[in-house]
């Protein structure tokens, strides 16, 4: 689903209240992390990864590793936070996709 700017927009004020769930430290970006992630997005929809300050890697490059190994979008960059959205593969997960389909 390619999000149109309506959708982004209700899509960052519902995660505005969120807290980040995943972070990026002196690791990096390695595959164990991304199928995680993955995981996490396939039971929520919506969650906030954090950057800390340890890391060597950069919100650009963070955005494209993710947008470019799957299937998960990149709805908003605020410093060191991305909000992640992707439609859950399980139909009882679908809640938040379901309502931005509407919009």
């Amino acid at each position: 689903m390619e999000l149109r700017g309506k959708q982004k927009r209700y899509l960052r004020a519902r995660a505005h209240s969120y807290r980040p769930v995943f972070s990026i430290g002196k690791n990096g970006l390695t595959e164990a992390w991304l199928n995680q992630l993955d995981g996490a997005l396939d039971n929520h929809e919506l969650l906030k990864i954090n950057i800390q300050q340890s890391s060597d890697v950069t919100t650009s490059e963070l955005k494209n590793f993710i947008e470019s190994n799957t299937n998960i979008q990149v709805v908003q960059v605020i410093g060191r936070v991305l909000v992640l959205f992707k439609v859950s593969e399980a139909e009882e997960n679908r809640e938040i996709s379901n309502e931005v389909k509407k919009i």
